[in-house]
């Protein structure tokens, strides 16, 4: 079966009810992503180009973009994020609770959710074994935080067509690799139901700094605007927003110093509605 048929086509407007707690109409979701690049590796992404558009291994200057991030970043994300008391998920490659045990034991103890991110950060198809993979990260985050993981967001939104199956083998119950609706959307697998929650990729510092090579003040624009369109439609159907940043990104010096979506000071954006 293609991947696409498991997950039905549904009209927002057919869509169930969405009851949210207090009868409120919008849900606000912040994704932390922390991630281990291997330097012996290809970067996941980049952003200095090769010198003579060569790809040099190890790929150092941009390797230490990302190792900015999770040495200094991450610390002005987890500050805007805890001094607001904003409720946190912490989508991690579980090999980060061993190779940076201070950023994932910061985290536990703040309170944010562990959300499985991979094991290290690459595609889940080039993998030599997925089921090992799914499994040891599920494993690994259990371990370092007391309990298994619920969620999981693939490295890059990458799925094979056995992905599905096997993170609900694996206790997996809520997924945030389907970016299709502000709705949820059960999945069903030989092991029990998987639920797709709403993701972005335009609410989402990859996408509008790294990517679109826009300014800070444009993520604050669209996080306002789509937080307005979805309270306005949540007055029939409640909606979820997410909102999606890295370290590397919206952890560096110049974004973080003019706005970071942790630390606005909108009313729209650090109110639950």
């Amino acid at each position: 079966m293609p991947l696409s048929d498991r997950i039905p086509y549904q009209a927002q407007i057919d869509r169930p009810k969405l009851t949210l707690p207090g009868g409120k109409k919008l849900a606000v979701w912040v994704i932390l992503n922390v991630e281990e690049w291997r330097i012996e590796n290809a970067m996941p992404r980049t952003v200095l180009s090769p010198p003579m558009g060569q790809p040099l291994l190890p790929d150092v200057p941009n390797w230490s973009w990302h190792e900015y991030g999770m040495r200094a970043g991450f610390w002005r994300q987890f500050k805007a994020l805890t001094d607001r008391k904003m409720p946190v998920t912490l989508a991690l490659n579980a090999n980060v609770c061993n190779t940076y045990p201070r950023v994932a034991s910061a985290a536990l103890e703040a309170g944010f959710e562990f959300m499985g991110h991979g094991f290290v950060q690459g595609p889940m198809h080039k993998l030599d074994n997925q089921a090992d993979a799914i499994k040891r990260s599920v494993e690994t985050i259990a371990n370092f935080s007391g309990k298994p993981p619920r969620s999981w967001e693939s490295p890059g939104l990458t799925e094979t067509e056995e992905t599905l199956d096997l993170l609900r083998l694996n206790g997996i119950e809520y997924l945030a690799d389907w970016v299709i609706d502000d709705l949820p959307q059960d999945i069903g697998t030989p092991h029990g139901t998987i639920t797709t929650i709403p993701y972005s990729v335009e609410t989402n510092d990859i996408v509008i700094h790294a990517l679109q090579h826009l300014p800070s003040e444009q993520f604050l624009k669209r996080c306002t605007d789509q937080f307005d369109r979805l309270y306005l439609e949540g007055a029939s159907n409640a909606r979820i927003m997410a909102i999606s940043i890295h370290p590397y990104i919206t952890g560096g010096h110049i974004v973080s110093n003019t706005w970071n979506p942790c630390s606005t000071t909108s009313s729209a954006m650090t109110a639950w509605r």
